[in-house]
């Protein structure tokens, strides 16, 4: 419980403090590339637009954005686990109570499937991935799996 307690503690507060905000819109990447001092890379996908951010550090940033603009998943990987509060924006409280109600094995990702919000989160100190993303927020004919 212990270990589950430091990797949830190691989430929430995090250490790269500013990443576009799940279900706002999509002007928060430029300030996310601007911070990260990355380079970015946007693609038009069938049904979404997908920006990705990478830092000079390895850190790459996903942000999936639906056709009226909003963040509807975010995806990272690299050395640090991104700050959840500022990630998830109003969906953190989601993350905060389902985490804290959950009995996680040792080790294992951090899994919260809510109707609000969907988020995977695993790693160890120096590499970090997961995702999250509102499933009442994806676009029409996308799948939920597009955000990784």
């Amino acid at each position: 419980m212990r270990t589950a307690m430091r990797v949830l503690v190691i989430l929430l507060l995090g250490v790269a403090p500013a990443w576009a905000v799940l279900g706002e819109y999509e002007s928060s990447i430029s300030v996310d590339q601007q911070f990260l001092k990355g380079e970015i890379r946007e693609q038009a996908r069938p049904g979404y637009k997908l920006h990705q951010i990478t830092a000079s550090n390895g850190t790459t940033v996903r942000e999936f954005v639906s056709p009226n603009g909003k963040v509807f998943g975010v995806a990272w990987s690299g050395q640090f686990a991104p700050n959840m509060q500022q990630l998830l924006g109003s969906y953190f409280p989601e993350l905060d109570q389902a985490a804290r109600s959950q009995v996680r094995r040792r080790g294992g990702p951090l899994v919260v499937r809510t109707d609000k919000l969907v988020l995977v989160s695993a790693g160890h100190m120096r590499s970090f991935h997961g995702h999250a993303y509102v499933p009442s927020l994806l676009p029409n004919n996308v799948s939920a799996e597009v955000v990784r």
